[in-house]
């Protein structure tokens, strides 16, 4: 059963943020797809409604959204802070994200990537949640007092297009290539209509998880970065690597 969204999630659970409604289906929507048929709660922070797009309403993009995440098998909420393209680094919402944390206690938190791309609204967003885990986690800030603090395990930043990948960050190749999980994905972007219509966004993060798929000797693969160093105490979790040609 799906949790609610005011339950605290268990243990190994996952929040992915996203800017407008359908950035983390388009940019890691496989992921997500991944993890939810693997058992692991994941939860989508949806911190507009796409009232500034030229294409698709704030309803219709709203129903789009609702529609990507049941297809991927996550909860959805909205979070309303400064609206789409006006979304700025403010303390304030960086507190109401670290709320958001503290409520569903999440082990993985993946975000926009603070490199700046064609929206400021993605590295924006990946900047307050940065702010919102430290917050999260801190004891004394009095905004969040009525909860207990809460450390998430890893921030990872996805990137929505191919130029906002970071550069000198490392990163992390998914490996998304099951049958089942590529249809999700698909199935979850082609959802937001409004926007598929006019560009083939579709074809263009397929093209770029087929291209970093090979490069890594499987079929697709979607890239994370790492905020922090990820910490293993065994070499086995990263014994498989990309086999560049």
């Amino acid at each position: 059963m799906k949790p609610s969204q005011n339950q605290p999630s268990e243990p190994g659970s996952l929040i992915a943020f996203g800017a407008h409604p359908d950035d983390i289906e388009f940019a890691c929507g496989g992921v997500i797809a991944l993890e939810s048929r693997a058992g692991r709660a994941c939860h989508f922070v949806v911190c507009s409604r796409g009232e500034a797009a030229t294409r698709g309403t704030p309803d219709q993009r709203t129903a789009e959204a609702q529609a990507g995440a049941k297809i991927l098998g996550a909860a959805l909420r909205f979070l309303t802070l400064d609206g789409d393209a006006h979304l700025e680094h403010r303390v304030p919402h960086a507190i109401a994200i670290a709320r958001v944390l503290r409520e569903l206690k999440p082990s993985i938190v993946l975000a926009p990537s603070t490199a700046r791309d064609q929206h400021p609204d993605h590295a924006a967003l990946g900047e307050l949640v940065r702010h919102a885990a430290r917050l999260a986690r801190y004891g004394g800030v009095p905004e969040l007092s009525d909860l207990p603090p809460h450390a998430i395990n890893q921030l990872l930043f996805y990137a929505v297009t191919p130029g906002a990948e970071p550069i000198g960050h490392g990163r992390i190749l998914v490996d998304v290539s099951d049958p089942a999980v590529l249809d999700a994905w698909t199935r979850s972007m082609n959802a937001h209509g409004s926007q598929t219509s006019h560009l083939r966004y579709v074809e263009l993060q397929l093209s770029r998880a087929r291209t970093l798929g090979l490069v890594a000797g499987v079929e697709h693969a979607i890239p994370l970065f790492p905020n922090d160093s990820i910490v293993v105490n065994s070499l086995h979790p990263v014994a498989r690597g990309a086999r560049a040609f």
